[in-house]
């Protein structure tokens, strides 16, 4: 299968430190990637630079073959690439339909105007229901975005995400902050993301049972370094990433990147 993602010696230093140091990775299209590694790894560094948050200090991003490496987050996303965040990005005072149908008006390159009846946009709040109930959100579809749950909320980002009809997806940790009762939910909808099977997911996770469940391939970072990239398999058989962690085992509690 074809390449759509990869860096080469991708590096940033803030000072003395080198937060991610020389990672060369290469992602299929339609491929499910976790990424992992113990407290400081830095996983979320590297997401920040895969989106754009962060401008590398050496190495490149190639995205389908074309170098991304200086583009900004907007100019990614517009290419294809979407990122959700730790802490959710939401529009508080517009209802959820009204959030997504945004997204998708945007990915059409169409803006609202006030001199144009709202059934206009019928075809783009179709659209946006559509989204909504991918992600088990269309019961909601008229409650302000503010009065969701917070696992409610994470849902409604990764539909905006997917209307905007970005080939990746870049997850930072989509169950964090969530009850117990709120993860199976989210779970279910990254599971119906990935059985469409026309998006490539790339996903920071601390919960074990869901990285073997969906990856396809784990990546570890480690004091910034690509320390395996493989089967789920053999990342829980290789004794190097066992010793990396606390005991020699995968610490199972939350960790931040």
């Amino acid at each position: 299968m074809a390449t759509l993602l990869e860096t080469s010696d991708l590096s940033i230093r803030f000072g003395g430190h080198t937060a991610v140091d020389s990672v060369s990775i290469s992602i299929p299209e339609k491929h499910f990637k976790s990424i992992i590694g113990p407290n400081g790894a830095g996983k979320t560094t590297f997401f920040n630079l895969l989106s754009g948050q962060l401008t590398p200090t050496n190495g490149k991003i190639l995205f389908r073959g074309k170098d991304i490496t200086r583009y900004s987050p907007t100019n990614r996303t517009r290419a294809g690439i979407g990122r959700s965040f730790q802490i959710t990005n939401v529009f508080p005072s517009l209802t959820v339909l009204e959030n997504v149908r945004l997204a998708v008006q945007s990915q059409s390159g169409v803006r609202y105007q006030m001199v144009f009846h709202y059934k206009k946009y019928r075809t783009f709040e179709k659209r946006a229901l559509e989204w909504l109930k991918l992600v088990l959100l269309d019961d909601k579809k008229d409650s302000l975005a503010s009065n969701l749950a917070h696992g409610e909320k994470r849902k409604l980002e990764i539909a905006m995400l997917l209307a905007l009809e970005t080939e990746v997806l870049l997850l930072d940790e989509p169950t964090a902050g969530m009850s117990l009762e709120e993860v199976p939910a989210i779970l279910e909808v990254i599971k119906r993301i990935k059985e469409q099977g026309n998006r490539t997911i790339i996903l920071i996770e601390h919960k074990m049972d869901m990285i073997l469940d969906l990856s396809d391939s784990v990546m570890v970072l480690f004091n910034g370094r690509l320390l395996a990239d493989g089967t789920p398999e053999e990342i829980m058989k290789n004794d190097t990433v066992q010793s990396a962690y606390l005991g020699g085992q995968f610490d199972e509690r939350p960790i931040e990147a």
